[in-house]
């Protein structure tokens, strides 16, 4: 498959499970991914790439990216499945105490 199947010439973004994932998406995550990772940046800069990381995140778990694809840094994993956890709804069961 290439990149004008999935999305074509003209089409800025499809919806996979109802999550719109907009062409530049991976790209602009591993942007973040890099500044977060420079120790030399800005902590603003380092600040605002860990908001529009997390912001990225259901749009790539949608994609499947996260199934596939292992991050190595372990900060980053770490951080990463922080934003997934906290997006998971809890089970039902697990939210209620036992009697």
């Amino acid at each position: 498959m290439r990149a004008q199947d999935v999305l074509p010439d003209g089409q800025d973004f499809a919806v996979i499970d109802g999550q719109p994932l907009r062409k530049g998406s991976v790209a602009a995550f591993l942007a973040n991914v890099r500044i977060l990772e420079d120790a030399s940046m800005p902590a603003a800069d380092r600040q605002a790439a860990e908001q529009d990381l997390a912001s990225l995140i259901p749009t790539l778990d949608a994609l499947g990216l996260f199934d596939v694809f292992e991050l190595r840094s372990p900060a980053l994993r770490a951080e990463v499945a922080r934003h997934r956890a906290a997006l998971s709804p809890a089970p039902a069961a697990a939210a209620l105490p036992r009697a």
